[in-house]
């Protein structure tokens, strides 16, 4: 029984150390977390009061635009569906055989899809499917993520996650931390893909601020929001618009007026940060993951926040059966719209309890 035991442990070991893995992780220092039993990230059970809008029945809802009374969103098969408040009534706008994750609608009426494999797409009014862009600088899209439109339909920015990992594989992109996320610029009039800033840490939700003075892209694997300016004596210069949040930042999204949302996909992982410094260890992270459940919370958390990127909202639901993960969070009229990479069903909050 010993003997045995010991080879067990040795080919425990031996896989950890040994098995092929593409991942090459980067070292690197990240903030402390900030807290979440005080301050301004503090837990709450506020997220409990969502409700849920739409089928029950669909398969992970990340983006979602709201267009009177009906909502449209992206599944993890590949399909686009246009649904009613109360689900009853559905139908399938397209199927664009990848992963419809980011959605916009241009001022001309063309809905504007980032798939995480097919790259950057558009839907016409007559259900036709067209190929806007899949590479930028002669290198591939890998993972384009999220997208939106300027007001005067000249633009559509977005952002290649991972030019590197494709989709399904952001854990080993986050865990490599190689900084191969881009912001890119499409030009509706010429055809030509633009990158606005690259070695991003897996550079996910995108939005436009104020004026489209400015656009948004969250770093997901940096655990911050990086912002590039468009207008006025900034412009083609960027900064950061909120560092160390306290868990990683999905997509992102502005109400036109006053406010952004941030959707945050789990809480920050101490192993992670922990090993950030130590690649072998994370090495050995990766490959313990191929037979093991990843460690990640599972918690609703959306932030929202200013116009100066100071938190104005914090949201919160980590108890038993709570809708997560939340991946999109989008305000329309008197509510704020949930949805989720993995759920089965979009939810809503009332603003007015959003902002309480």
């Amino acid at each position: 029984m010993k003997r045995l035991l010991l080879l067990l442990v040795i080919l425990v070991i031996a896989f950890l150390l040994l098995m092929p893995t593409k991942v090459q992780p980067v070292a690197w220092k990240p903030p402390a977390a900030p807290s979440l039993s005080a301050g301004p990230y503090a837990e709450n059970q506020r997220l409990k009061a969502a409700e849920q809008v739409g089928p029950s029945d669909i398969d992970g809802p990340e983006a979602l635009l709201l267009e009177g009374d009906f909502l449209i969103t992206g599944l993890h098969d590949g399909r686009l569906i246009r649904t009613s408040l109360d689900g009853k009534a559905r139908q399938v706008l397209s199927d664009t055989g990848g992963r419809p994750l980011g959605l916009a609608r241009h001022p001309n009426g063309l809905l504007v899809i980032a798939d995480g494999i097919k790259g950057l797409l558009s839907l016409d009014a007559q259900g036709q499917l067209i190929p806007l862009t899949t590479e930028a600088n002669g290198v591939p899209f890998g993972f384009t993520d999220d997208v939106a439109i300027d007001k005067s339909g000249h633009y559509a920015y977005f952002s290649d996650a991972s030019s590197r990992w494709g989709y399904g594989h952001d854990g080993e992109a986050i865990i490599e931390h190689g900084g191969d996320g881009r912001l890119l610029r499409y030009d509706f009039q010429t055809g030509k893909t633009s990158v606005l800033l690259d070695k991003l840490q897996f550079a996910n939700g995108v939005t436009l601020g104020p004026d489209d003075a400015y656009v948004l892209v969250n770093e997901t694997g940096a655990y911050r929001i990086s912002r590039y300016w468009l207008t006025g004596p900034k412009a083609g210069t960027h900064d950061l618009f909120i560092d160390n949040l306290p868990g990683l930042p999905d997509n992102l999204a502005f109400n036109d007026s006053n406010r952004f949302w941030v959707a945050l996909y789990a809480p920050r992982s101490a192993l992670l940060d922990g090993t950030a410094g130590h690649p072998r260890v994370r090495k050995m992270i990766v490959r313990a993951l191929t037979v093991l459940p990843k460690p990640v919370e599972k918690r609703g958390f959306v932030l929202g926040l200013d116009l100066e990127g100071k938190v104005i909202a914090n949201l919160q639901d980590a108890s038993s059966g709570n809708y997560s993960p939340i991946t999109t969070a989008r305000e329309y009229g008197d509510w704020l719209y949930l949805g989720s990479l993995k759920a089965t069903h979009m939810a809503r909050l009332p603003l007015a309890e959003a902002l309480k």
